[in-house]
């Protein structure tokens, strides 16, 4: 059974606004680069500053892992940031968190399991 939405339905879910985040975060963008809350887009910044003191290399955004099983591609993971610190050249894979969900811990397992680095929480 489907629903035919009236003229009068539209303009009603139209006045209601955008519907609001799970976790009532707020989307930003900052240099044409879309994050999901301000303190993704803050840490964002932090990294920049780092970057131009020289004590980071190139800021990866939204790196995509793809995780495979048996040669089945079963999802990509998408961190915020990828980094490499000049003083021991170490990469760094950064998840930004208000709320870590069971989901989101799944996914940085799976992506830790696979590829065989720490993905580091930033709150």
């Amino acid at each position: 059974m489907s629903y035919r939405y009236t003229l009068e339905d539209l303009k009603t879910l139209r006045a209601r606004g955008p519907a609001k985040s799970k976790f009532g975060n707020t989307k930003v963008v900052v240099d044409n680069i879309g994050f999901d809350s301000k303190r993704e887009a803050a840490r964002y910044n932090e990294l920049k500053l780092m970057r131009n003191a020289n004590l980071i290399s190139s800021i990866d955004v939204h790196p995509v892992y793809s995780i495979y099983v048996k040669d089945i591609k079963v999802c990509d993971v998408v961190l915020d940031f990828a980094y490499t610190v000049f003083k021991d050249s170490v990469p760094v894979h950064e998840d930004v968190k208000g709320k870590d969900n069971a989901l989101s811990q799944l996914k940085r397992k799976m992506v830790e399991a696979y590829y065989g680095f720490k993905v580091t929480i930033v709150k």
